[in-house]
C-alpha cells in the first residue's frame, strides 16, 4: 500500500487491470456525515469525457465497507473499494518486454523482474479514483470549518486562459468537459485534445488550485511548511511535473519591492497582492492558497517510438495500442483538488493536536 499524511492518513491500493483499486482512510473522527452524492458528484468529474478521454468506461462506484453506520463516519479506518470492470489486458501482450517511452515501465521492469505492466500496473492514473473518493471525504471535513477547495485547467497544449481567476472561476469550470473557466476556453482547448488525438499523439497542461478559508498561521515551518507538504502530495499524482506557488518562476524576474504582499487593514489583515500563493514562512498569510500543477503529455499514443526489447536486447520501435486519454487534464483537475484536501485535512489534524 502506498501511504499519504501523518495524522490523517490514506493508504492506497491496487492497480489498473486487478480486481479493484481502493483506499483506506485513518483517524476520521466519529461523527462527521458523508454525503453520498457530494462524493459521487465528485467522482463523475474524474470520469473520462466523451471525444476527449479513454474509451475505459467504469461506473466508478464507491463501496464504503467499513468506518461508517449509516454513512456516519464511526471512528474507525474508512475502507473504500472501486472495482475495476472493464478492463483489457490483450493490447499489452506484444509489448510484455518492451517499455513505453515515457512511463514507469523502464525501471519497474529493471527493479522489479516480475512487473506487470498492463494498464501501467500499480503506477496507473486508474488508483486516481481511490484518491478522489478519499479526498470528497475530506473536502465535507474541511467544509465545516468553511474551506473550500477548486480547480480548474489553466492550460491544455499551446490553448492558455490568461485570466485573472478566483475561486467562483474554478468552481463554474465543473460545468466544462475540458475544466476550462469559459466556453469560449472549453471549445478551444477541447479542439486541442482531439487534433493531437487525430496526430496520433497526446497533449499535456497546467491545473491550477485555489483553497480558501485557511486562517493565518495555518501550517508548519521547514520540512511541514504547508507549500512543502502539498507538493510533495502533489508530486505524487501521475504525469506531474512540476509545481509552483503563487507568483513562481516569474518571481525570478522581480525586485522584492515588486513581489512583496504588501500588508493593510479591510476587516482584518489582508494582503494587496498574493504574488506568495498565500503561503508565507510555510504557514498560510490568509489570503487564497493558490499553485500551478504541471502535467505532462499522456505517454501512452500510437505514434510508432522507439524503445528496446528487453528480452532479446535489442532495438526496437513500439506503437501502443489500447484505451488511453489523449490529454489528462481534465479528469486530473479533480485529483489535484482531492490530494489538496487530504493534505490540508492532515494539517488540520494536526493543527487540532497542538
Amino acid at each position: 500500500m502506498y501511504p499519504l499524511g501523518s495524522s490523517i492518513r490514506m493508504h492506497l491500493f491496487g492497480k489498473s487491470h486487478g480486481g479493484c483499486v481502493g483506499c483506506i482512510l485513518e483517524n476520521i473522527p466519529s461523527g462527521i456525515s458523508i454525503s453520498i452524492d457530494e462524493l459521487n458528484e465528485e467522482m463523475d468529474l474524474r470520469r473520462p469525457k466523451d471525444g476527449i478521454g479513454t474509451p475505459r468506461k467504469e461506473d466508478d462506484a464507491v463501496e464504503i465497507i467499513s468506518g461508517v453506520n449509516g454513512l456516519v463516519t464511526n471512528g474507525l479506518p474508512i475502507t473504500m473499494i472501486i472495482r475495476n470492470r472493464n478492463t483489457d489486458s490483450s493490447k499489452y501482450d506484444d509489448i510484455a518486454a518492451i517499455p513505453r517511452p515515457g512511463h514507469a515501465d523502464l525501471p519497474a521492469m529493471i527493479k522489479w523482474k516480475e512487473h506487470d505492466i498492463r494498464g501501467g500496473g500499480q503506477f496507473s492514473g486508474r488508483l486516481t479514483a481511490p484518491i478522489v473518493a478519499a479526498g470528497s471525504i475530506a473536502k465535507q471535513m474541511l467544509s465545516r470549518d468553511n474551506i473550500k477547495i477548486a480547480a480548474f485547467a489553466r492550460s491544455i497544449g499551446n490553448v492558455a486562459d490568461d485570466g485573472i481567476r478566483n475561486i467562483g472561476d474554478a468552481f463554474a469550470s465543473r460545468a466544462y468537459a475540458t475544466r476550462a473557466c469559459t466556453a469560449d476556453l472549453n471549445i478551444r482547448m477541447r479542439d486541442e485534445i482531439i487534433n493531437a488525438s487525430k496526430d496520433s499523439d497526446s497533449v499535456g497542461g497546467v491545473v491550477e488550485c485555489i483553497v480558501t478559508g485557511l486562517p493565518i498561521g495555518f501550517g508548519g515551518i521547514w520540512f511541514d511548511s504547508l507549500d512543502s507538504v502539498l507538493a510533495k502530495a502533489v508530486f505524487g499524482i501521475p504525469a506531474v511535473k512540476g509545481i509552483e506557488f503563487g507568483g513562481g518562476f516569474g518571481l525570478a524576474g522581480m525586485r522584492g519591492s515588486e513581489s512583496n504582499d504588501q500588508y493593510h487593514f479591510d476587516n482584518g489583515i489582508k494582503a494587496l497582492t498574493n504574488n506568495m500563493g498565500g503561503i508565507v514562512g510555510g504557514m498560510s498569510d490568509g489570503m487564497p492558497i493558490v499553485f500551478r500543477t504541471v502535467f505532462k503529455p499522456t505517454p501512452s499514443i500510437s505514434k510508432e517510438q522507439r524503445s528496446v526489447d528487453i528480452s532479446a536486447n535489442k532495438d526496437t520501435v513500439i506503437s501502443v495500442k489500447g484505451r488511453h486519454d489523449p490529454c489528462i487534464v481534465p479528469r486530473a483537475v479533480a485529483v489535484v483538488e482531492a490530494v489538496t484536501a487530504l493534505v490540508l485535512a492532515d494539517v488540520s489534524s494536526e493543527e487540532g493536536r497542538r
